[in-house]
């Protein structure tokens, strides 16, 4: 969900994946990744070494589900300090969408492959790939789309997460 106040885009998580009863919320400056004017909020949970990533990121580079993240003393994520091992797969369709058929045949080939996943409104998608042979059931689904220019896609790790 995006939410626009004082020119400023703000990013969130309404049914992160990993939703619990105590959470903090953090957020990401998109402006490295060339989102300027924009920010995520993430859902993160304490861990012994820092805040475990509880939702699956839409617009952060770099960064997954499970991720150990360090967060600084005005709620901002500074950096990463210990990889998951999972990746995230986004998205996004074409105007106006992806058909409800489509989007049927797709949420039904995440729970075939047991995989998680995030709506950022109707036309963007996060998707946990714990590993990515996990991923192939979801990749034979969308490669059409994206061939027929329908939908693009993109690997989260395809750029370092970074702050300014």
């Amino acid at each position: 969900m995006q939410i626009e106040i004082d020119g400023m885009v703000y990013v969130s998580h309404p049914e992160p994946v990993w939703r619990g009863d105590q959470h903090l919320m953090a957020m990401v400056d998109l402006a490295p990744f060339g989102l300027v004017n924009k920010l995520e909020q993430l859902w993160l949970r304490e861990v012994s070494d820092g805040h475990e990533v509880c939702c699956i990121p839409f617009w952060v580079y770099g960064m997954s589900l499970g991720d150990v993240v360090v967060v600084d003393g005005a709620n901002r994520v500074t950096h990463i300090a210990a990889k998951s091992g999972r990746h995230v797969l986004r998205a996004m369709f074409a105007q106006p969408g992806p058909s409800a058929e489509f989007g049927s045949l797709l949420r039904a080939a995440f729970a075939d492959a047991d995989l998680l996943y995030e709506w950022d409104g109707d036309r963007y998608v996060a998707i946990d790939i714990p590993e990515k042979s996990q991923g192939q059931p979801v990749y034979d689904l969308l490669a059409p789309e994206v061939h027929a220019g329908r939908a693009f896609w993109e690997w989260s790790e395809v750029r370092p997460f970074v702050t300014l």
